[in-house]
């Protein structure tokens, strides 16, 4: 097993068709994000574009109130509803039902920058089976003024990251990072349970095993 750990900081349109299978699925779970939702599925299909694959953009619905729903399907997104609440059970449910061999999850809050779709991919075809971002300065990454509070920044994230990398030999500098590629079966092999935020970590840990 060759797992990666990219450090990955912060036009086209989709080369999916409804009668192709997808190589890439872009997983986005949602609840209430209609202000950002429709810049996250635009950068999406851009960086599908970009990475030269067939792709397909999943969003993850957990019972939203707002107009997310209509955004996503007026954008050619494929809305899959997701009943059981929480962060992890909606990634669960939108990965069960993507196509692609490759998933990438990212969140639809606009926190990500999903035009970087394309490096993930490259490591992908690669042969590797995890692809992780990172944020946080130690792996190369950046976080905008104000887009993390100061304490998950500059004690939260490093310490958690640190104590992954400690205990579990965890190759991560940012365990938390919300935005990662993997291989469908790699994903499988990790049989993850956690339905909450605890998603990620669940698997940052697993991989490492």
């Amino acid at each position: 097993m060759s797992t990666l750990v990219t450090e990955i900081n912060k036009t086209k349109e989709s080369a999916f068709s409804a009668d192709e299978t997808p190589l890439l699925s872009v997983v986005m779970p949602c609840l209430n994000e209609a202000d950002t939702l429709a810049t996250c599925i635009n950068k999406a299909k851009r960086g599908i574009a970009d990475s030269g694959v067939r792709g397909e953009i999943i969003i993850a619905d957990n019972g939203s109130t707002d107009a997310s729903v209509e955004i996503a399907e007026r954008l050619g997104a494929r809305v899959v509803h997701v009943k059981e609440k929480g962060y992890g059970n909606a990634l669960m449910g939108g990965i069960e039902a993507a196509k692609g061999k490759y998933i990438l999850m990212g969140d639809a809050d606009d926190s990500y920058d999903l035009q970087e779709i394309p490096r993930f991919v490259n490591k992908l075809n690669e042969n590797y089976e995890l692809v992780m971002g990172c944020r946080l300065p130690g792996g190369g990454g950046k976080v905008e003024k104000n887009a993390m509070p100061l304490l998950h920044r500059w004690w939260g994230n490093p310490m958690f990251s640190f104590m992954a990398r400690l205990w579990f030999n965890a190759p991560f500098h940012d365990v938390h990072c919300g935005m990662r590629a993997f291989t469908k079966d790699f994903y499988k092999s990790l049989d993850q349970r956690c339905t909450g935020m605890e998603f990620a970590t669940e698997m940052t840990i697993k991989a490492s095993a």
